[in-house]
Protein backbone atom coordinates (compact mmCIF):
# COMPACT_ATOMS: atom_id res chain seq x y z
CA UNK A 1 0.00 0.00 0.00
CA UNK A 2 1.05 3.47 -0.95
CA UNK A 3 1.89 5.66 1.80
CA UNK A 4 -0.08 8.97 1.60
CA UNK A 5 2.83 10.99 2.03
CA UNK A 6 3.64 9.78 -1.37
CA UNK A 7 0.58 10.41 -3.48
CA UNK A 8 0.91 13.17 -5.79
CA UNK A 9 -2.01 14.74 -7.12
CA UNK A 10 -1.18 16.04 -11.01
CA UNK A 11 -4.12 18.24 -11.68
CA UNK A 12 -5.42 20.29 -9.20
CA UNK A 13 -5.91 24.83 -9.40
CA UNK A 14 -5.73 27.02 -7.56
CA UNK A 15 -8.15 29.96 -7.19
CA UNK A 16 -6.27 33.58 -7.60
CA UNK A 17 -7.07 36.18 -4.98
CA UNK A 18 -8.04 39.28 -5.80
CA UNK A 19 -5.20 41.43 -5.13
CA UNK A 20 -3.01 39.60 -6.98
CA UNK A 21 -2.36 41.72 -9.97
CA UNK A 22 -3.21 44.55 -8.27
CA UNK A 23 -0.52 44.19 -5.87
CA UNK A 24 1.81 43.39 -8.65
CA UNK A 25 1.01 44.80 -11.70
CA UNK A 26 2.33 49.07 -12.17
CA UNK A 27 -1.26 51.08 -12.02
CA UNK A 28 0.31 54.30 -13.62
CA UNK A 29 1.21 51.97 -16.34
CA UNK A 30 -2.48 49.76 -16.81
CA UNK A 31 -4.89 51.23 -14.86
CA UNK A 32 -8.13 49.46 -14.94
CA UNK A 33 -6.84 46.89 -17.37
CA UNK A 34 -4.91 45.08 -14.32
CA UNK A 35 -7.43 41.90 -13.57
CA UNK A 36 -9.20 42.91 -10.65
CA UNK A 37 -12.75 42.07 -9.13
CA UNK A 38 -15.73 44.08 -9.32
CA UNK A 39 -19.46 43.97 -8.10
CA UNK A 40 -21.93 44.02 -10.03
CA UNK A 41 -25.13 45.73 -9.23
CA UNK A 42 -27.06 42.83 -8.31
CA UNK A 43 -24.33 41.71 -5.94
CA UNK A 44 -22.85 39.13 -8.42
CA UNK A 45 -18.83 39.82 -8.62
CA UNK A 46 -16.73 39.56 -11.61
CA UNK A 47 -13.28 39.51 -12.79
CA UNK A 48 -12.26 42.04 -15.48
CA UNK A 49 -9.55 41.54 -17.69
CA UNK A 50 -7.95 44.02 -19.92
CA UNK A 51 -11.67 45.08 -19.56
CA UNK A 52 -13.39 41.89 -20.66
CA UNK A 53 -16.15 40.95 -17.94
CA UNK A 54 -15.56 36.94 -16.59
CA UNK A 55 -18.36 36.16 -13.85
CA UNK A 56 -16.77 35.07 -10.77
CA UNK A 57 -19.00 31.67 -11.03
CA UNK A 58 -17.08 31.15 -14.14
CA UNK A 59 -13.51 31.66 -13.32
CA UNK A 60 -13.87 29.45 -9.36
CA UNK A 61 -14.86 25.78 -10.15
CA UNK A 62 -14.79 24.92 -6.05
CA UNK A 63 -17.89 22.73 -6.41
CA UNK A 64 -16.15 20.35 -4.15
CA UNK A 65 -15.98 22.94 -0.81
CA UNK A 66 -20.02 23.89 -1.39
CA UNK A 67 -22.42 22.24 0.52
CA UNK A 68 -23.84 21.34 -2.89
CA UNK A 69 -21.34 20.29 -5.80
CA UNK A 70 -23.62 21.83 -8.55
CA UNK A 71 -23.55 25.51 -6.99
CA UNK A 72 -21.18 28.37 -7.60
CA UNK A 73 -19.88 31.29 -5.78
CA UNK A 74 -21.74 34.92 -6.41
CA UNK A 75 -19.10 36.87 -4.48
CA UNK A 76 -15.61 36.00 -3.22
CA UNK A 77 -16.51 36.03 0.27
CA UNK A 78 -18.35 32.54 -0.87
CA UNK A 79 -14.94 31.05 -1.41
CA UNK A 80 -13.27 28.69 1.20
CA UNK A 81 -9.67 29.69 2.37
CA UNK A 82 -8.80 25.70 0.92
CA UNK A 83 -8.96 27.09 -3.08
CA UNK A 84 -6.12 30.01 -2.72
CA UNK A 85 -4.61 30.23 0.73
CA UNK A 86 -1.45 27.58 0.83
CA UNK A 87 -1.97 26.64 4.37
CA UNK A 88 -5.68 25.97 4.16
CA UNK A 89 -5.00 23.76 1.00
CA UNK A 90 -1.91 21.74 2.71
CA UNK A 91 -5.40 20.81 5.62
CA UNK A 92 -7.41 20.02 2.86
CA UNK A 93 -4.51 17.57 1.62
CA UNK A 94 -4.25 15.97 4.81
CA UNK A 95 -7.32 15.50 4.89
CA UNK A 96 -7.72 13.34 1.95
CA UNK A 97 -4.28 11.91 1.92
CA UNK A 98 -2.83 13.72 -0.84
CA UNK A 99 1.33 14.07 0.10
CA UNK A 100 1.80 16.52 -3.51
CA UNK A 101 -0.07 18.63 -5.75
CA UNK A 102 0.50 20.20 -8.94
CA UNK A 103 -1.57 23.34 -9.50
CA UNK A 104 -2.99 25.12 -12.56
CA UNK A 105 -4.49 28.21 -12.98
CA UNK A 106 -8.20 29.54 -12.61
CA UNK A 107 -8.60 33.18 -13.70
CA UNK A 108 -5.35 32.85 -16.35
CA UNK A 109 -6.64 29.95 -18.03
CA UNK A 110 -6.84 26.38 -17.55
CA UNK A 111 -3.61 26.39 -19.82
CA UNK A 112 -3.07 29.93 -19.44
CA UNK A 113 -5.26 31.17 -22.57
CA UNK A 114 -7.31 33.87 -21.14
CA UNK A 115 -3.97 35.52 -20.92
CA UNK A 116 -2.78 34.61 -23.76
CA UNK A 117 -5.97 36.14 -25.60
CA UNK A 118 -4.66 39.44 -24.16
CA UNK A 119 -3.87 41.94 -27.43
CA UNK A 120 -1.46 43.98 -25.43
CA UNK A 121 1.77 41.49 -25.27
CA UNK A 122 3.27 43.74 -22.58
CA UNK A 123 0.23 43.78 -20.19
CA UNK A 124 0.34 39.76 -20.62
CA UNK A 125 3.80 39.29 -19.98
CA UNK A 126 3.35 41.23 -16.99
CA UNK A 127 0.12 39.13 -15.75
CA UNK A 128 1.57 35.81 -16.40
CA UNK A 129 4.64 37.07 -14.87
CA UNK A 130 3.10 38.29 -11.69
CA UNK A 131 1.07 35.36 -11.70
CA UNK A 132 4.28 33.14 -11.65
CA UNK A 133 6.14 34.87 -9.16
CA UNK A 134 2.79 34.60 -6.47
CA UNK A 135 2.97 31.16 -7.21
CA UNK A 136 6.25 30.66 -5.89
CA UNK A 137 6.22 33.53 -3.21
CA UNK A 138 2.59 32.32 -1.77
CA UNK A 139 2.58 28.46 -2.47
CA UNK A 140 5.65 27.20 -3.11
CA UNK A 141 7.85 28.69 -0.82
CA UNK A 142 5.40 27.93 2.11
CA UNK A 143 5.60 23.95 0.99
CA UNK A 144 7.67 21.82 -1.01
CA UNK A 145 4.33 19.35 -1.36
CA UNK A 146 2.94 22.12 -4.31
CA UNK A 147 4.44 21.79 -7.81
CA UNK A 148 4.28 24.93 -9.12
CA UNK A 149 3.74 25.26 -12.90
CA UNK A 150 4.22 28.66 -14.62
CA UNK A 151 2.59 30.28 -17.31
CA UNK A 152 3.54 32.25 -20.89
CA UNK A 153 2.19 35.21 -22.84
CA UNK A 154 1.97 33.39 -26.15
CA UNK A 155 3.39 36.47 -28.41
CA UNK A 156 6.66 37.38 -29.06
CA UNK A 157 8.15 33.67 -28.84
CA UNK A 158 11.33 35.25 -27.28
CA UNK A 159 9.37 36.72 -24.19
CA UNK A 160 7.62 33.66 -23.82
CA UNK A 161 11.03 31.96 -23.53
CA UNK A 162 12.64 34.45 -21.54
CA UNK A 163 9.76 33.75 -19.17
CA UNK A 164 10.06 30.10 -19.54
CA UNK A 165 13.22 30.74 -18.03
CA UNK A 166 12.90 32.88 -15.57
CA UNK A 167 10.11 30.92 -14.33
CA UNK A 168 11.74 27.70 -14.00
CA UNK A 169 14.88 29.22 -12.39
CA UNK A 170 12.71 30.53 -9.45
CA UNK A 171 11.19 26.57 -8.82
CA UNK A 172 8.72 25.91 -11.25
CA UNK A 173 8.46 22.52 -12.79
CA UNK A 174 6.11 22.23 -15.17
CA UNK A 175 5.46 24.92 -18.01
CA UNK A 176 1.10 25.57 -18.91
CA UNK A 177 0.46 26.52 -22.85
CA UNK A 178 -2.76 26.85 -24.69
CA UNK A 179 -3.11 23.83 -27.29
CA UNK A 180 -4.10 25.43 -29.71
CA UNK A 181 -3.03 29.22 -29.71
CA UNK A 182 -3.69 30.01 -33.16
CA UNK A 183 -7.46 29.79 -32.11
CA UNK A 184 -6.60 32.27 -29.47
CA UNK A 185 -4.55 35.47 -31.69
CA UNK A 186 -3.60 36.07 -35.18
CA UNK A 187 -1.00 33.42 -34.32
CA UNK A 188 0.64 30.56 -36.05
CA UNK A 189 -0.31 26.84 -35.84
CA UNK A 190 0.75 25.35 -33.07
CA UNK A 191 2.39 22.62 -35.19
CA UNK A 192 4.92 25.48 -37.16
CA UNK A 193 8.67 26.00 -36.54
CA UNK A 194 7.73 29.32 -34.57
CA UNK A 195 6.98 27.99 -31.12
CA UNK A 196 10.24 25.00 -31.33
CA UNK A 197 12.73 27.39 -28.98
CA UNK A 198 9.92 27.27 -26.18
CA UNK A 199 9.62 23.27 -26.88
CA UNK A 200 13.66 23.05 -27.11
CA UNK A 201 13.26 25.11 -23.52
CA UNK A 202 11.30 22.93 -22.10
CA UNK A 203 13.15 19.74 -23.09
CA UNK A 204 16.42 21.14 -22.07
CA UNK A 205 15.31 22.70 -18.57
CA UNK A 206 13.69 18.53 -18.09
CA UNK A 207 10.24 20.76 -17.34
CA UNK A 208 6.73 19.17 -18.86
CA UNK A 209 4.65 20.67 -21.27
CA UNK A 210 1.01 20.38 -20.20
CA UNK A 211 -2.10 21.07 -21.93
CA UNK A 212 -5.33 21.41 -19.69
CA UNK A 213 -8.04 19.94 -21.64
CA UNK A 214 -10.55 22.75 -23.19
CA UNK A 215 -8.86 25.50 -23.29
CA UNK A 216 -10.41 26.91 -26.43
CA UNK A 217 -13.60 26.33 -25.65
CA UNK A 218 -14.94 28.09 -28.67
CA UNK A 219 -13.62 25.26 -30.88
CA UNK A 220 -13.85 22.26 -28.94
CA UNK A 221 -17.11 22.64 -26.54
CA UNK A 222 -20.70 21.86 -28.30
CA UNK A 223 -23.30 24.78 -27.56
CA UNK A 224 -25.35 24.33 -24.75
CA UNK A 225 -29.10 23.99 -25.74
CA UNK A 226 -31.18 27.12 -23.64
CA UNK A 227 -33.08 26.37 -20.78
CA UNK A 228 -30.68 23.63 -20.01
CA UNK A 229 -30.71 23.31 -16.35
CA UNK A 230 -27.62 24.21 -13.95
CA UNK A 231 -26.31 21.26 -12.68
CA UNK A 232 -26.99 19.18 -16.31
CA UNK A 233 -25.10 22.35 -17.82
CA UNK A 234 -21.92 22.44 -15.68
CA UNK A 235 -22.06 17.68 -16.06
CA UNK A 236 -22.06 19.11 -19.85
CA UNK A 237 -19.50 21.44 -19.89
CA UNK A 238 -16.79 19.64 -18.03
CA UNK A 239 -17.51 15.97 -19.99
CA UNK A 240 -17.08 18.55 -22.93
CA UNK A 241 -14.00 19.52 -21.66
CA UNK A 242 -12.04 16.54 -20.26
CA UNK A 243 -13.14 15.03 -24.30
CA UNK A 244 -11.68 17.98 -25.91
CA UNK A 245 -8.18 16.58 -25.14
CA UNK A 246 -8.94 13.94 -28.24
CA UNK A 247 -8.10 16.92 -30.21
CA UNK A 248 -5.33 17.88 -28.83
CA UNK A 249 -3.52 14.69 -28.22
CA UNK A 250 -4.52 14.12 -31.85
CA UNK A 251 -2.65 17.02 -33.45
CA UNK A 252 0.33 15.89 -31.20
CA UNK A 253 0.92 12.81 -32.91
CA UNK A 254 0.53 13.58 -35.75
CA UNK A 255 2.46 16.79 -36.25
CA UNK A 256 6.10 16.54 -35.73
CA UNK A 257 6.81 18.05 -32.70
CA UNK A 258 7.59 14.91 -30.60
CA UNK A 259 9.91 13.96 -33.40
CA UNK A 260 11.63 16.75 -33.68
CA UNK A 261 12.22 16.91 -29.63
CA UNK A 262 12.75 13.15 -28.60
CA UNK A 263 13.40 14.02 -25.19
CA UNK A 264 10.03 16.86 -24.65
CA UNK A 265 7.38 15.44 -21.99
CA UNK A 266 3.78 16.45 -22.47
CA UNK A 267 0.83 16.17 -19.92
CA UNK A 268 -2.59 16.40 -21.05
CA UNK A 269 -4.52 17.88 -17.86
CA UNK A 270 -7.71 16.41 -16.80
CA UNK A 271 -8.16 14.56 -19.87
CA UNK A 272 -9.70 11.43 -18.20
CA UNK A 273 -7.97 8.04 -19.72
CA UNK A 274 -10.46 5.95 -21.23
CA UNK A 275 -10.62 7.09 -24.80
CA UNK A 276 -6.84 6.86 -25.17
CA UNK A 277 -7.10 3.19 -25.66
CA UNK A 278 -9.72 4.07 -28.45
CA UNK A 279 -7.51 6.68 -30.06
CA UNK A 280 -3.95 5.25 -30.08
CA UNK A 281 -5.59 1.91 -31.93
CA UNK A 282 -7.05 4.07 -34.36
CA UNK A 283 -4.19 6.78 -35.01
CA UNK A 284 -1.91 3.84 -35.31
CA UNK A 285 -4.76 2.35 -38.29
CA UNK A 286 -4.64 5.54 -40.13
CA UNK A 287 -0.91 5.70 -39.85
CA UNK A 288 -0.54 2.65 -41.51
CA UNK A 289 -3.54 2.65 -43.85
CA UNK A 290 -2.34 6.13 -44.60
CA UNK A 291 1.13 5.08 -45.08
CA UNK A 292 2.76 7.88 -43.12
CA UNK A 293 6.10 8.39 -43.55
CA UNK A 294 7.16 8.92 -39.58
CA UNK A 295 9.58 6.76 -38.46
CA UNK A 296 7.34 5.87 -35.21
CA UNK A 297 4.26 5.38 -35.00
CA UNK A 298 1.57 7.26 -33.06
CA UNK A 299 1.82 5.18 -30.35
CA UNK A 300 5.27 4.90 -30.04
CA UNK A 301 5.59 8.37 -29.78
CA UNK A 302 2.87 8.70 -26.91
CA UNK A 303 4.20 5.49 -24.80
CA UNK A 304 7.64 7.20 -25.13
CA UNK A 305 6.77 11.02 -24.08
CA UNK A 306 2.95 11.47 -23.19
CA UNK A 307 0.85 11.20 -20.36
CA UNK A 308 -2.70 11.13 -19.67
CA UNK A 309 -4.58 11.95 -16.37
CA UNK A 310 -6.65 9.95 -14.43
CA UNK A 311 -9.34 10.69 -10.77
CA UNK A 312 -12.82 8.55 -11.81
CA UNK A 313 -11.70 5.93 -14.33
CA UNK A 314 -10.98 1.88 -13.06
CA UNK A 315 -7.21 1.90 -14.16
CA UNK A 316 -7.02 -1.73 -15.25
CA UNK A 317 -8.23 -2.33 -18.19
CA UNK A 318 -6.70 1.34 -19.79
CA UNK A 319 -3.20 1.08 -18.43
CA UNK A 320 -2.78 -2.51 -20.61
CA UNK A 321 -3.11 -0.21 -23.25
CA UNK A 322 -2.07 3.02 -22.27
CA UNK A 323 0.54 1.97 -20.18
CA UNK A 324 0.78 1.87 -16.27
CA UNK A 325 4.07 4.89 -16.94
CA UNK A 326 1.82 6.93 -19.11
CA UNK A 327 -0.92 7.77 -16.79
CA UNK A 328 -0.79 10.30 -13.52
CA UNK A 329 -3.43 10.38 -11.14
CA UNK A 330 -4.85 13.65 -10.06
CA UNK A 331 -8.00 14.92 -7.18
CA UNK A 332 -9.05 17.29 -9.26
CA UNK A 333 -9.42 19.60 -6.42
CA UNK A 334 -11.37 21.77 -5.27
CA UNK A 335 -13.57 21.66 -8.57
CA UNK A 336 -16.83 19.68 -8.66
CA UNK A 337 -16.04 16.73 -9.76
CA UNK A 338 -13.14 16.14 -7.31
CA UNK A 339 -12.79 13.21 -5.46
CA UNK A 340 -11.95 14.99 -2.79
CA UNK A 341 -12.80 14.44 0.42
CA UNK A 342 -12.44 11.14 -0.42
CA UNK A 343 -9.85 10.65 -2.50
CA UNK A 344 -8.42 7.47 -0.64
CA UNK A 345 -11.96 5.51 -1.48
CA UNK A 346 -11.38 6.63 -5.36
CA UNK A 347 -7.87 5.26 -5.74
CA UNK A 348 -9.01 2.26 -4.38
CA UNK A 349 -11.98 1.91 -6.53
CA UNK A 350 -10.36 2.71 -9.86
CA UNK A 351 -6.30 0.98 -8.91
CA UNK A 352 -7.02 -2.31 -6.58
CA UNK A 353 -6.87 -3.95 -9.46
CA UNK A 354 -3.48 -3.17 -10.60
CA UNK A 355 -0.66 -5.12 -9.22
CA UNK A 356 1.68 -3.09 -7.14
CA UNK A 357 4.34 -2.05 -9.00
CA UNK A 358 1.67 -0.58 -11.63
CA UNK A 359 -0.39 1.55 -8.80
CA UNK A 360 2.30 3.16 -7.55
CA UNK A 361 3.63 4.54 -11.30
CA UNK A 362 0.00 5.89 -11.26
CA UNK A 363 -0.51 7.23 -8.03
CA UNK A 364 2.91 8.68 -7.39
CA UNK A 365 6.11 7.08 -9.06
CA UNK A 366 5.48 8.77 -12.77
CA UNK A 367 4.49 11.88 -11.19
CA UNK A 368 7.73 11.97 -9.06
CA UNK A 369 10.07 11.16 -12.15
CA UNK A 370 8.30 14.07 -14.25
CA UNK A 371 8.81 16.63 -11.24
CA UNK A 372 11.75 15.61 -10.25
CA UNK A 373 10.58 15.01 -6.74
CA UNK A 374 12.12 12.89 -4.06
CA UNK A 375 8.94 11.56 -2.61
CA UNK A 376 10.95 8.47 -1.53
Amino acid sequence: MTSPNHIISAVDQVIEPPTLWTDRLSKSKFGARIPHIERDDDGVDRWLVDGRPFTLADMADIGALLPDRALTARRWEDIPKASYEAAARLKAMDDDGIGYSALYPSLAGFSGERFGAIADTELALACAHAYNDWLIDEWASVNPRFIPQCILPLTPIAGAVAELRRAVGRGHRGVIFPAAPMQLAALPHINEADYDPIWAACQELEVPLCFGAGSTPELFQFPQPPNLKPELAAAMRAATRSASAVFDLTNLLFSRILLRFAKLKVVFAGSTIAWGTFLLEYADHQYEQDHCDYPLKPSEMFHRQCYLTSWYDEAKIHARHIGAGNILWSSHFPAANSTWPDSRGYREKCLSALDDQDRQRIEWRNGAALYRIDAN
